[in-house]
């Protein structure tokens, strides 16, 4: 697709083409844009991918010049339809992602931002680069298949060819996303041996944290039917997510950035508070309902939502544990706890159990671990947070019998391991040694009887409500 605008534009590259940046980043990004001042206008998004699985996605886009239809969905089944129309450019996959590096490096592109979920950066419990991750072994090997690879390509040809300073936004549900990333970053250079650009690196790019925001299941024949019907337009791009929408940012942009905060991003000296009440009480609560209603047999978040007691399992993890360990903070945790249930709840959104079910050995350590880590500190024993690492470990037990109704997705995991401590004579036990889930608590007498006493409470449940079916 030809950049449709002026020399003098500034760019905005985001690296992820899947259904969350269309329906979030890009969402904003358009409505600066509409707002018609020039100087918002001035800033123009371009989208790649680095794998080539959206490259479909990326054709169809290029058709329509970067426009989509966006459905939404209020919790009362208001359904409302949007073209958007902030992508400019969109980026050609190719292997050695060629025309990704030559946009990233122009002098003109100042914000990179990125989608790539929480298994993309092969962090280990530590906060370290897992270098015996395949892809990521590959891309030290001088290989583009990672966020690493691919923004080291970048950096390389910005320094080389003196473009300028740039910043890097993490925009996935990563604890400390930017620090994180950016750290992770650091370690690859250097294991690289890329020393001379890991100087230039470290004075001439920053990576702010941030925290986004909106439930966005993946796209169906039934969005773009229903886009069709409203519309008159059969936009095989159409997607759809809830009408709740939330980017939290710190403010340190290295080259420049568009005025976020005019079209309601919350741009804020650290993004802590807010990105603790989301993972811990939306993301942590989202995995429970969806863990526990595949095990029933739902197939959709807002089922799990209004089953009595999946709704009082992801409750009680919120008010007895989480809001405990949150306590005292800017926010009203109760009627954020309120307000995200009720998200969950709304039965437009069609979210499945699969989706959100999915990653969950990223999503433990990253979610769940920390208000069991801070409830053992303080003396808590926290009894509901636990029956969460309880119904992912009964999960993954049907995983292993085949039991599942989807093919569960993880980034991180490896099926032979996970089939070996399944398979070992005490597996809760192998379950509760495991350092990538549980770091510092992995094997501790403490977290072994805390989920003991979960599990066992776990399967009562099952079998009473397989009872109760029958």
């Amino acid at each position: 697709m030809t950049n449709r605008d002026s020399k003098n534009d500034l760019v905005w590259l985001h690296i992820g083409a899947g259904s969350f940046h269309r329906a979030h980043q890009a969402v904003y990004l358009h409505r600066l844009r509409e707002r018609g001042n020039d100087e918002d206008r001035r800033w123009q998004l371009a989208l790649a991918n680095i794998r080539s699985d959206m490259a479909p996605l990326l054709q169809e886009l290029q058709k329509s010049e970067g426009s989509y239809t966006l459905e939404t969905v209020t919790p009362q089944g208001q359904r409302a339809y949007e073209t958007i129309r902030a992508i400019r450019d969109i980026v050609p996959w190719d292997v050695q992602l060629k025309s990704l590096v030559k946009t990233g490096a122009a002098p003109r592109t100042r914000v990179i931002s990125f989608t790539v979920t929480e298994g993309g950066y092969y962090l280990d419990h530590v906060h370290q680069l897992d270098v015996h991750q395949p892809d990521l072994a590959a891309d030290l090997a001088g290989d583009r298949r990672t966020i690493y690879g691919a923004v080291t390509a970048i950096l390389q040809a910005r320094h080389n060819d003196n473009a300028g300073g740039v910043t890097l936004l993490n925009c996935d549900n990563l604890r400390h996303n930017g620090e994180r990333f950016f750290s992770g970053l650091q370690q690859f250079l250097a294991l690289r041996g890329h020393l001379q650009l890991l100087e230039w690196v470290r004075n001439n790019v920053t990576s702010p944290n941030s925290m986004v925001d909106r439930i966005t299941p993946r796209p169906t024949d039934a969005v773009r039917q229903r886009v069709k019907e409203a519309t008159g337009i059969d936009d095989p791009s159409a997607l759809m997510a809830e009408s709740f929408i939330q980017w939290v940012i710190e403010d340190d942009f290295k080259a420049g950035r568009p005025a976020l905060e005019k079209v309601g991003v919350e741009m804020v000296a650290s993004v802590l508070p807010y990105e603790e009440a989301k993972i811990r009480i939306l993301n942590a609560s989202h995995s429970c309902i969806a863990w526990a209603g595949t095990l029933i047999g739902l197939n959709y978040i807002h089922e799990g939502t209004a089953h009595e007691d999946i709704h009082r399992m992801a409750y009680d993890y919120i008010t007895q544990d989480v809001i405990p360990s949150l306590t005292p903070s800017p926010l009203d945790l109760e009627a954020y706890r309120d307000t995200t249930l009720a998200r969950f709840g709304n039965p437009a959104i069609q979210d499945t159990n699969q989706r959100v079910a999915a990653d969950g050995f990223s999503k433990i350590p990253g979610f769940i671990r920390p208000t069991i880590s801070d409830s053992l500190a303080r003396g808590h024993q926290p009894r509901a947070t636990a029956q969460l690492p309880a119904l992912f470990f009964i999960f993954l037990q049907r995983w292993k019998q085949g039991g599942l109704s989807y093919e569960y997705q993880d980034g991180v995991f490896d099926p032979a391991t996970v089939r070996a401590m399944l398979d070992a004579a005490d597996p809760l036990r192998a379950y509760c040694a495991d350092a990538l889930l549980w770091g510092e608590l992995a094997g501790t007498p403490p977290l072994e009887r805390l989920l003991r006493e979960a599990v066992a409470d776990i399967n009562a449940w099952l079998a009473a409500s397989t009872k109760m079916s029958a």
